[in-house]
C-alpha cells in the first residue's frame, strides 16, 4: 500500500523530493524488516526509479546502497554502468561487484573509473594485474598508494616496464617496500636512459660521454640494490641482469672487489648451471684449482682469474678475522694479482683488465676519503 503510494507521488515531485525519497526507500528496503509483499514491491520501485531522467536520483540510490551486501543486484549491476558520478559509489565501495565485473570496468573505462577502482578498500592479485596491464598512470599510482591492494612481482614488473617513465608511477613504485630488487633496478636504468637522452644533457656533455655517465651510474646503482637485496630476491635479481644482457665481466669483477660474495655465488650458480650448494661450497672452502674451474665454467676469461682469486682470499679471511681490510684494499691487491706484482709486461697484456680494475680502486679510494672527510666535518 505504502510503496503504490509512493509510485503515483513519485510522478508530480520535484528532483529535490525524489532524490530525498529514493535515498529513504534504499535506505527502508536495507534496514526495515519489511514483509516480503512490501519487500518485493520496494525493490521494483527502486528498479523503476533507474529510469529517473534525473542522475541525482539514481546518484541517490548508488550511495544509499554503495556499501551493503544486501542490496539488490541487478540494481548495483545497472548503476555500476552509469556515468561515472553515479557509478562512482558503486565502484570505490559496493562489495557485491566481483572482480570480473570490476576487470571489465577497468578495461573500458575511462580513468576516473579505472582510478575509483584501484582505490577500492580491498584490491586483489587479479584485479591488480589488470589494472596494472591496461590502467592509466594515476589509477597505477593510486593502487601502488592503496594498503588494502595485493600486488604480485609480476605486476609490479608489468607497471615499472609499461610505466617507469612516468615520474607519478616511478616514485609510487619506489616508495612500495614489497617492490621487487628487479624493479628497482629497471627503474634506475629508465631514469638514466632518459637523462642521457635530454638535449641539455647532451649538449652540455655530448652524446658519447652522457650515455658513458649514465651506464656509469646504472652500474653503481646496481651494485647498491644488490647490497640492499635479501638473499632471496638475488636469483631473481641475477636472472633480470642476466636477460638484460648487465651481467658482465666487469660488473662480475666490482661485485667481488665489493665483497658482494653471496651475490657473486647466485651468479655463479647461474652462469654455470650447478647446484647452489655445490658453488657455495666451493666458494667458502674450495682450492684454486676448483675455483678456476668453477670460473671458467661460469665464462670468465682465464686472465680474470687472479684478481678474483685474490679478492675471494682476502674476504675469506676478513670473514674469519684474519684480516682487517675493506674494499679498498682488496681492490688493490686484485689490482697487483692482474699484474703479478707490479710487472709491466703482464700489465699490458692484460691492458682492459688492468684498466678496469686501476679504475675500481681509485673510484674506492675518493669514496673512502669522501667518507672520511664527512666523518670529520660531522664529529
Amino acid at each position: 500500500m505504502i510503496i503504490r503510494h509512493f509510485l503515483k507521488w513519485i510522478d508530480g515531485a520535484s528532483v529535490a523530493q525524489r532524490c530525498a525519497a529514493a535515498s529513504a526507500l534504499a535506505r527502508a528496503y536495507l534496514q526495515s524488516k519489511l514483509p516480503l509483499e512490501e519487500r518485493c514491491a520496494a525493490e521494483g520501485a527502486l528498479t523503476l526509479l533507474l529510469d529517473d531522467p534525473s542522475p541525482k536520483v539514481r546518484a541517490a540510490i548508488a550511495e544509499a546502497f554503495s556499501i551493503s551486501h544486501r542490496a539488490p543486484l541487478q540494481i548495483i549491476t545497472a548503476l555500476a554502468n552509469e556515468q561515472v558520478e553515479i557509478s562512482g559509489f558503486i565502484l570505490a565501495r559496493s562489495p557485491l561487484l566481483t572482480d570480473t565485473d570490476l576487470i571489465d570496468r577497468v578495461a573500458v573505462g575511462e580513468e576516473a573509473v579505472q582510478r575509483l577502482v584501484a582505490m577500492r578498500p580491498q584490491v586483489s592479485l587479479a584485479l591488480s594485474a589488470a589494472i596494472a596491464e591496461v590502467a592509466a598512470p594515476a589509477a597505477c599510482a593510486d593502487l601502488l598508494r592503496n594498503s588494502g591492494a595485493q600486488i604480485a612481482a609480476v605486476s609490479f614488473r608489468r607497471m615499472a616496464e609499461r610505466l617507469g617513465h612516468d615520474a607519478q608511477v616511478r616514485a609510487a613504485l619506489l616508495e612500495h617496500e614489497d617492490l621487487p630488487a628487479e624493479c628497482r633496478h629497471m627503474l634506475a636504468v629508465k631514469v638514466g636512459e632518459t637523462l642521457a637522452r635530454m638535449e641539455i644533457v647532451q649538449a652540455m656533455m655530448g652524446r658519447a660521454r652522457a650515455e658513458r655517465v649514465a651506464q656509469d651510474a646504472c652500474m653503481k646503482v646496481s651494485l647498491d640494490i644488490a647490497d640492499s637485496t635479501g638473499p632471496q630476491e638475488h636469483a631473481a635479481l641475477v636472472e633480470h641482469l642476466r636477460l638484460r644482457g648487465d651481467l658482465t665481466t666487469a660488473f662480475i669483477i666490482r661485485i667481488m672487489a665489493h665483497g658482494k660474495v653471496d651475490f657473486f655465488g647466485t651468479i655463479m650458480v647461474a652462469l654455470t648451471g650447478q647446484p647452489e650448494r655445490r658453488v657455495r661450497a666451493i666458494l667458502a672452502e674450495g682450492r684454486d684449482s676448483a675455483l678456476s674451474a668453477l670460473f671458467r665454467s661460469a665464462g670468465l676469461a682465464d686472465k680474470t682469474h687472479p684478481p678474483l682469486l685474490a679478492a675471494l682470499h682476502a674476504w675469506r679471511r676478513i670473514a674469519n678475522g684474519k684480516l682487517i681490510a675493506g674494499p679498498q684494499d682488496v681492490s688493490q691487491m686484485m689490482l697487483a694479482a692482474a699484474g703479478e706484482g707490479g710487472k709491466t709486461d703482464r700489465v699490458a697484456a692484460n691492458d682492459d683488465l688492468a684498466a678496469l680494475l686501476r679504475g675500481i680502486h681509485l673510484e674506492m679510494v675518493r669514496e673512502s676519503a669522501r667518507s672520511h672527510a664527512l666523518a670529520i666535518a660531522a664529529a
